[in-house]
């Protein structure tokens, strides 16, 4: 066997070692917050767990290759967004069916007539020309709290902006987000080392054109594709990858799906006083999880049922805080697709 053979199960062997690292840090970790959280605030957790890797790793070999690490830093939205990841910690795919009550929920319940009427809205809008050499581009207004310390430190609200790449991908580079003054690359998803491609993870307009737009397909859809975790109630977790996507620019009859999918969710209520993280005041839809103890909402504009952003926060006394602490609170100002990266739209809101 030559060197170049050596050399090359050398890296084969320092990759295993990385990811096997990977594992064991991300279970020393904080039990994750809620997957609904804004894509800045998650690429901040992303970040924390990206720098035990690299501490953890440091060694005198200079065959040790590490993986891609995320280039932007700052506090997981729409997310969307959403990104799925919980806390920046890529959780093992369920293959768990929706509770076989879902086909036969009650759909006269307030919660399931509001989000009827919301869907309803929703796919009246006109379906979009996106090509996948454009951005879908979107601004914010965003709080989330930083776990990473065993408890909840809230941040100040901050106004953040990002363009995601439509291409299908697999891609290294998933777009540009600015916040601060500073505008970075969103690089791959941990463990992507190939890139990532269109889905939950990544929702590409190609992508969410192609989702079921049937409600009880796609629910079944998303029971099975949304992240696995034991600290969060499975029902829960499906919530929140659809409230990732809320806010994202997608066909109408896919947005009237989720809607109506959410509708089927168990323990998905009415949220009278629901506001979004600037005050903005709305119908809302909401549920609590009583397993990580939160209770997270969606707000919508009272006049015509378009998304207005969401807030999650403590409905108990945990070891993160108090209750009523803030986990994560959006508020979108626009979104709109353009021809590149960091480009903003000529029609942009400013508020």
């Amino acid at each position: 066997m030559n060197d170049r053979d050596n050399d090359v199960r050398a890296d084969v062997q320092a990759r295993v070692d990385i990811e096997a690292d990977i594992a064991e840090i991300a279970g020393l970790l904080p039990a994750p917050a809620p997957s609904n959280l804004p894509r800045a605030l998650h690429l901040h957790h992303k970040e924390q767990l990206m720098q035990h890797i690299d501490r953890d790793q440091a060694t005198p070999s200079s065959r040790l290759r590490r993986l891609p690490r995320p280039a932007f830093l700052v506090p997981l939205t729409a997310l969307a967004l959403g990104g799925l990841l919980t806390a920046g910690i890529t959780l093992t795919t369920g293959d768990d069916a929706p509770p076989t009550t879902t086909a036969t929920r009650d759909t006269t319940q307030p919660a399931a007539v509001l989000l009827h009427q919301i869907s309803t809205a929703a796919g009246r809008g006109d379906a979009l020309k996106v090509r996948d050499d454009q951005f879908a581009y979107t601004r914010a207004k965003v709080r989330g709290a930083d776990l990473t310390s065993g408890k909840a430190v809230v941040s100040p609200l901050r106004e953040t902006e990002t363009w995601l790449a439509q291409e299908p991908g697999p891609l290294h580079t998933l777009g540009l987000t600015k916040a601060d003054g500073e505008t970075l690359p969103i690089n791959a998803e941990l463990g992507d080392t190939n890139g990532t491609p269109a889905g939950l993870s990544r929702p590409t307009y190609r992508w969410l054109s192609a989702l079921p737009t049937d409600p009880d397909r796609l629910l079944t859809y998303l029971y099975a594709k949304a992240p696995k975790s034991d600290r969060q109630e499975r029902s829960q977790t499906v919530f929140d990858c659809i409230g990732s996507l809320l806010g994202e620019v997608m066909p109408p009859k896919t947005a009237a799906a989720l809607y109506q999918a959410a509708a089927k969710i168990p323990g998905v209520s009415e949220a009278p006083a629901a506001h979004d993280a600037i005050g903005r005041h709305g119908v809302g839809i909401a549920r609590e999880d009583n397993t990580f103890q939160t209770r997270t909402e969606w707000v919508f504009n009272q006049q015509d049922l378009t998304f207005l952003g969401a807030r999650s926060y403590l409905i108990k006394d945990t070891s993160y805080g108090k209750k009523g602490t803030l986990m994560s609170g959006t508020a979108l100002i626009d979104h709109a697709v353009v021809d590149k990266a960091g480009q903003e739209p000529a029609t942009s809101r400013r508020s």
